[in-house]
Parts: C-alpha cells; sequence; structure tokens
C-alpha cells in the first residue's frame, strides 16, 4: 500500500471488486438490481439492524444504486450478495484507515436468508478480499440486542473486545454496539 492511499475508499478500491465463493457471488449493484434492494430495505427485521445511512428509504433504490460506486465510494464499499442471480442481501466494507491497514465489515441479508450460512461466507469473502490487499485489522459491530449476527462473527472468527459502546447509527438516539475484531 504506498503513500498514494488514503482513507478515502476509493484508495483500496479503485473499482468495486467482484468475489466469488462457493456458493455466492457479491459483486455491485446495478440498475436492474434496484427492485430486489426496494424489497430488502421494507422487512423491517432487516431494516431494523441497517443504519440510516447506509439506505435512506426517502431516495428511490435506483437513485441509491446510482451513488453507490461514486460518492458512496469515498466512505463504504457496498456489494450486492447474489446466488447465481437471486438477490440475499449487502456486504459492506467501511471505516477504512490507510496508515493503521484498518477496515470493518458489515452484512445484511433478507429475513428468508437468515440461518442458512450466507452471511458466515459473505464474511469469509469480505476478509479474505482485504486482506489480499493487505488489511491487518479487521473490524465488525453489531447491535447489542442482534445475537445472531454476534454468533456468526464468533463463528468466523472475531472476538468481542467491547460491549454496549453507543455509536451513531444515524437513528434520533444513539445506538448500542457490540465491537469485534478478527
Amino acid at each position: 500500500m504506498g503513500s498514494e492511499i488514503t482513507d478515502n475508499m476509493k484508495g483500496l478500491f479503485p473499482e468495486p471488486p467482484v468475489l466469488q465463493g462457493e456458493r455466492l457471488v457479491l459483486r455491485p449493484l446495478g440498475p436492474g438490481d434496484a427492485k430486489a434492494l426496494s424489497r430488502f430495505t421494507s422487512q423491517t427485521e432487516v431494516y431494523t439492524y441497517l443504519p440510516t445511512f447506509l439506505y435512506e428509504k426517502r431516495y428511490g433504490a435506483q437513485k441509491v444504486i446510482e451513488n453507490l460506486y461514486d460518492e458512496g465510494l469515498d466512505e463504504s464499499l457496498i456489494l450486492g450478495i447474489f446466488e447465481k442471480e437471486r438477490f440475499l442481501g449487502l456486504g459492506e466494507i467501511y471505516g477504512f484507515r490507510c496508515p493503521i491497514h484498518k477496515a470493518s465489515v458489515g452484512y445484511r441479508l433478507l429475513r428468508e436468508e437468515w440461518g442458512k450460512g450466507y452471511a458466515t461466507e459473505t464474511l469469509r469473502l469480505l476478509t479474505k478480499e482485504l486482506s489480499s490487499r493487505g488489511i491487518e485489522i479487521i473490524t465488525a459491530s453489531t447491535m447489542v440486542e442482534n445475537r445472531a449476527s454476534a454468533r456468526v462473527l464468533q463463528k468466523a472468527g472475531f472476538v468481542l473486545v467491547n460491549s454496549g459502546v453507543d455509536e451513531d447509527w444515524g437513528f434520533p438516539a444513539p445506538t448500542s454496539a457490540d465491537k469485534w475484531i478478527l
């Protein structure tokens, strides 16, 4: 990682990657994914764990997708999670800090896809990609009440390092989050 790379996500990912797993493909969202993204964000169980800055419902899904890889890539890299062509959810890399070789990962899946191992495979793909790009510190955050995601992170080798930390997830009040490190 040369001196030309900054904390801007575009320094780490000049182009959004396509990550191929055993069952899944993580790829940039395109115009044809707008309907699936709208359905995804309309699921209350999913939206509960979705930081508001990741997807503002006041904007149409098409508009969100159009901006994801321009100014949106300054802060985070969001990829669609697909099994073949079927949309399952979103994987995210955010919080890139070049000087300390750190980034954070996250994922969200359609409710009907929970418990099928997709989150675990998504984490493996994201962390492998980050490691291949020289990232040495990989972290994640979960809402304290999201025990299912805590189990997924533990299964993937993450260790809980702090619990109940107030974070700004875009909601009116701070979100109580657990902090994890790989």
